[in-house]
């Protein structure tokens, strides 16, 4: 019996049909062969009889599904999606499971294939990383379910087929980052260690002496008073006010590995406001563009992080100039308290900044200001390139010119004291909280 199911497994039933036909028309001048293909064609109509009644006359479900889908995506990162299928009969089954996946993936050959024995529960475990913030829409969990014979399949379908499902910023990616920073291992994520220099910024508490404290700290009053060493203990400056200003023009609509530069920005704001929070400073958030589109003020409450990822869950560029005078302006009259401000934007040449440069300046006066300027990787892909023709050389040329002027406005910015993060866009997180880490140390902030 297990050779005649190791034979039926390895034919189709378009392969054995045409076994059959061909006896026949042997059988029309040999009447053995006719007597053959008669037995042959018994044994085919009784096999697929015996399959049909496994797969259609069967009155429980054959195979339970259920597909786990998060709550919620995380945009950039690799999302975990499960299938359970679980074998509810007593024969062994051979399945096809056909996920529809939101068109958004343009994936459209997932398919896996397994072997269920009877009773048996499979988990079918497939990553997801979207690219696009929004809406995704899941179809139905399609499962194509045949027997060891193997002459007929059935399909099966499970699910609603609108399941829909939310793309938010990279939530993922702040609980790692927060994940680190609790557990002092930020390091392992790219974050430098920076070593505390200049005068210290707020005090906390008088202590004991312990070796090893700087004696400049020695508090000599309270030292009279108790007869022994005390010393003045010191903390960073809380409640400061940091800003995530997203520029939402054309400028931000380039890709990067699938992402656009607005929805790395929009990540590591969130990464950012949320390492703030943690710090015990204030996040609030910009975004705008001919006008400003959203204003978040600085706060440090406990849904404070829930509502910057909503709001940064509708974000979208428009394909105008954004417009900086009004922004200045904005920021005058509505941020009165010096703070942090992170502007989010992406100056392509020295004429494009020099537009805008008086604006950042007048920001600059009140506030502290790093601009992120990102770093065209691709473009720096062309200007490493050996060149070997008129138009390798061409594109070459372009290319390192493009380069020169990226350096130019990071050079121009520093020369008016304006902060700067010239970065890579996937590295965008890690040296934000760099900087931000350096200037809360050194005292700007």
């Amino acid at each position: 019996m297990k050779f005649i199911k190791e034979i039926f497994t390895q034919f189709q039933l378009y392969a054995i049909s045409s076994v059959i036909v061909v006896l026949f028309v042997i059988g029309q001048f040999f009447d053995p062969a006719f007597f053959v293909a008669k037995i042959c064609l018994f044994f085919f109509v009784l096999m697929l009889i015996f399959d049909a009644v496994l797969l259609f006359f069967t009155k429980r479900d054959l195979v339970l599904v259920r597909r786990i889908i998060p709550e919620k995506l995380s945009n950039g990162d690799e999302n975990k999606i499960v299938i359970f299928i679980t074998n509810n009969h007593y024969f062994k089954f051979k399945a096809e499971i056909i996920d529809e996946l939101p068109p958004q993936f343009q994936i459209r050959d997932f398919s896996v294939k397994l072997v269920l024995s009877p009773r048996q529960e499979q988990t079918v475990t497939y990553v997801l990383s979207p690219k696009v913030r929004g809406e995704y829409t899941f179809g139905y969990t399609n499962v194509y379910l045949s027997t060891q014979i193997g002459l007929l399949s059935r399909r099966m379908r499970f699910g609603t087929g609108t399941t829909k499902v939310p793309v938010y910023p990279s939530f993922l990616q702040m609980r790692r980052y927060e994940f680190l920073a609790i557990s002092n291992q930020l390091v392992d994520a790219g974050v430098k260690r920076i070593r505390k220099v200049g005068s210290f910024s707020e005090f906390d508490q008088i202590k004991d002496y312990v070796p090893g404290d700087n004696y400049r700290t020695i508090n000599w009053n309270a030292t009279a008073r108790k007869s022994k060493l005390m010393v003045n203990q010191y903390q960073e400056e809380r409640s400061q006010q940091i800003f995530n200003v997203i520029d939402m023009g054309r400028v931000m609509q380039m890709p990067f590995g699938g992402m656009s530069l607005l929805d790395y920005a929009i990540n590591s704001s969130l990464i950012l406001s949320n390492t703030a929070l943690l710090r015990y400073d204030k996040a609030g958030l910009i975004t705008f563009n001919q006008k400003v589109e959203t204003f978040l003020r600085a706060e440090r409450g406990n849904k404070t992080i829930a509502q910057i990822i909503e709001l940064l869950y509708n974000q979208k560029t428009e394909h105008l100039e954004s417009d900086f005078s009004y922004l200045s302006a904005f920021v005058r009259r509505n941020v009165t308290h010096r703070s942090l401000m992170v502007l989010y934007t992406n100056f392509e040449s020295i004429a494009s900044l020099h537009r805008q440069l008086g604006y950042l300046k007048h920001i600059y006066k009140n506030h502290v200001l790093v601009v992120v300027i990102f770093e065209n990787t691709e473009i720096k892909t062309f200007a490493q390139a050996d060149a070997h023709t008129l138009e390798a050389i061409y594109a070459k040329t372009i290319a390192e010119k493009f380069i020169y002027e990226k350096k130019l406005i990071v050079k121009e910015l520093k020369n008016h004291g304006i902060h700067t993060s010239f970065t890579k866009p996937e590295d965008l997180s890690a040296n934000l909280i760099n900087k931000y880490l350096e200037l809360k140390t050194m005292g700007k902030i």
